[in-house]
């Protein structure tokens, strides 16, 4: 049996949680209200924690027979839209399921055997609170040996997980490329100018093909450009274009090989038509990568008629970053309610979702942890 245990009392608890944080979102590393409202909860239950990045809080639950430290982290930030910050990534729905799972863990106390680390990560959509923490030193700190994280997802129906192993979510890189060439009239002199237009043109052809034709179709890859602005007037041939897009892909050296013909490409262009080519290239989020051996357990322990085996998702999350450190899973919460119209994706403005699913997070954790024998039933 699955997601039958009776969380009665703590999916109110963490349905007020929900209620109370989805009001004060706030943007990456200012998520003062948030983290008050954390502590001041853990300050409720006797739970020790430390402060780690100013808003970022974590501390842990010593079991009575550790032979290994798990940690379970929350991501607590919001996004910026049109209508001001708010939370339309459910990182409200996250921090309210490990506030709930720490108030278990700590009421259960006698049954924890294994180390329990609880991390509430500020700036996940922004600029990286993971890749900070790991720096801080947050895993050897509290001696983690194991992580665990999820995501609130409306693609799959409420009542399930989505979870793969190996290669999940995706790496991810912004790039701007700048083409500057020399302004002439349009009509009477076009010889006399360098037209950044024309070189913007084939050169977004050419970039195209660096997925096509210089990758794998075996390896999943996506170069898309999302914006363009260039020239001042429509007899005037154009001085300088801008262009802004993403990298998407799985495999590091893929996108190591992505941005090698980048550098290519625009080299190439830059002396066949004589201008300046300036590339920007920021390296975001790395991929997540789950681990097999823990992964199968994972969906041994929720049960495999909760579990949908996901194909890798070409969107981020910055839990890379403790990946890379420590062995550890990632997986999706099922969100999607037809029913009661919870079926708009993550960053929607209408997005939103039935808080009774965070008790489907909350028994999956804590079936895991029992199957582990982490933690007694």
């Amino acid at each position: 049996m699955r997601f039958l245990r009776d969380f009665s009392f703590l999916e109110g608890v963490m349905k007020h949680h929900r209620e109370v944080l989805h009001e004060v979102a706030e943007l990456g590393r200012e998520e003062f209200k948030t983290s008050e409202y954390i502590r001041s909860y853990l300050d409720k239950l006797g739970v020790e924690y430390d402060e780690w990045l100013g808003t970022g809080t974590a501390g842990i639950i010593r079991g009575k027979d550790a032979k290994r430290t798990i940690a379970f982290r929350a991501d607590i930030d919001g996004l910026m839209t049109e209508c001001g910050v708010q939370h339309l990534c459910g990182h409200d729905g996250h921090t309210s399921i490990l506030l709930g799972l720490v108030e278990y863990v700590n009421a259960n106390k006698e049954k924890l055997n294994d180390n329990f680390v609880f991390i509430f990560q500020p700036a996940e959509e922004g600029p990286g609170g993971a890749e900070a923490l790991v720096n801080e030193g947050i895993l050897k700190y509290y001696g983690v040996d194991q992580i665990y994280g999820l995501h609130i997802y409306p693609e799959i129906p409420e009542g399930k997980v989505g979870i793969r192993e190996g290669y999940f979510l995706s790496q991810i890189g912004d790039f701007e490329i700048d083409i500057y060439g020399k302004s002439s009239h349009g009509g009477s002199a076009p010889e006399a100018g360098i037209d950044a237009i024309t070189i913007y043109a084939s050169l977004v052809s050419s970039m195209q093909t660096i997925v096509s034709r210089n990758i794998s179709p075996i390896d999943n890859a996506v170069v898309s450009i999302g914006k363009v602005e260039g020239g001042s007037r429509r007899n005037i041939i154009a001085e300088h274009v801008h262009l802004e897009g993403t990298i998407r892909c799985f495999k590091p050296e893929v996108y190591s090989k992505i941005k090698e013909r980048f550098y290519e490409i625009t080299d190439g262009f830059s002396k066949a038509f004589n201008c300046e080519i300036k590339v920007t290239i920021r390296d975001d989020y790395h991929p997540v990568n789950n681990n097999s051996e823990l992964c199968e357990e994972f969906i041994e322990a929720v049960g495999d008629d909760k579990v949908e085996i996901l194909d890798p998702l070409m969107i981020a999350d910055d839990f890379s970053y403790y990946r890379e450190e420590v062995p550890g899973i990632f997986f999706m919460l099922g969100a999607r309610n037809e029913e009661k119209g919870f079926v708009n994706g993550l960053h929607n403005l209408r997005f939103n979702f039935d808080e009774k699913i965070c008790v489907n997070a909350l028994d999956a954790y804590v079936s895991m942890l029992e199957y582990k024998g982490s933690m007694d039933k």
